[in-house]
């Protein structure tokens, strides 16, 4: 009766991985119950919507529209005016460095990785509106147990049907018996599908509906409407072809020290002879 050693062993691995999952989507469903009414700053709609890059990304349009930021079309920040109005403004102030002209792809990874990112995240985590880093490794990795297990499932029955050993077990009906945790475990994963699947990468589903009711209200054609469609959007609402070129060449640079790019700078080999900001 080698074979039902392994249907116990596959009936753990399916029983284990989707126990995991519904605690993980317990858990999640749990905070989205105890999310609080709240209205979403520019700020918290961007992370909500793409993450702390994305708070860092509505910044530097804010500040590039209220001129106190330019962004050059060859992918370069210029700080115009170094007096923040907020901490998201200082921390892109700081990120760009002293010199006061920096590479936009280093400016946007330390601003989206700084504490006003953090704490804006902190904020809306305790508000029920963000998915906690804990829920969503967990129901990410939950997910990932039960497609392990139902390879497992598969494979422990193959093995059960190909080792040659005594049974009175018709070979279809010991096929049978690893089918149930098989289908146990597709079931949990089609069920994830439908309940866990309205969890985004960062906005509960609390902090979509609130998402949804801000974008339903953009219809005006005011800074601010600009703004939030930049925050919901991301760099796809932009409308200004430069400032749209200025983001074309973060992703050209990632990964690259730092050093190299200020060996880059406008007016070196390769770039513009003039300075974004006109300086020599």
């Amino acid at each position: 009766m080698f074979w039902v050693l392994l249907l116990l062993l596959a009936w753990a691995a399916a029983g284990t991985a989707c126990t995991r999952l519904c605690l993980a989507a317990v858990h999640a469903a749990a905070a989205d119950a105890d999310a609080r009414s709240h209205d979403l700053t520019l700020y918290e709609a961007a992370f909500l919507s793409g993450g702390p890059r994305r708070v860092a990304d509505l910044t530097l349009v804010s500040m590039a529209r209220q001129r106190r930021l330019l962004l050059a079309h060859t992918g370069w920040a210029t700080v115009v005016d170094p007096r923040g109005r907020d901490e998201m403004e200082r921390t892109v102030i700081g990120a760009i460095g002293p010199e006061g002209q920096s590479r936009i792809a280093p400016v946007r990874a330390d601003a989206a990785s700084a504490d006003a990112v953090r704490s804006i995240a902190a904020r809306l985590v305790d508000a029920g509106l963000a998915v906690s880093d804990g829920a969503r490794s967990g129901i990410a990795a939950a997910v990932r147990q039960v497609r392990l297990a139902s390879v497992a499932v598969v494979a422990l029955g193959a093995i059960a049907l190909l080792v040659p050993a005594p049974s009175e077990m018709p070979r279809h009906l010991v096929a049978l018996w690893f089918a149930l945790p098989l289908a146990l475990s597709l079931s949990c994963l089609a069920i994830a599908r439908m309940e866990v699947h309205p969890y985004s990468r960062w906005a509960s589903p609390a902090g979509q509906r609130l998402l949804g009711a801000l974008t339903r209200r953009t219809g005006g054609t005011d800074e601010r409407t600009y703004l939030t469609s930049v925050a919901v959007r991301g760099i796809s609402a932009v409308g200004e072809p430069d400032l749209r070129a200025a983001f074309a060449h973060r992703e050209q640079h990632r990964g690259r020290p730092r050093e190299e790019w200020r060996g880059e700078r406008p007016g070196g080999h390769g770039e513009e002879r003039r300075r974004p900001h006109g300086r020599d």
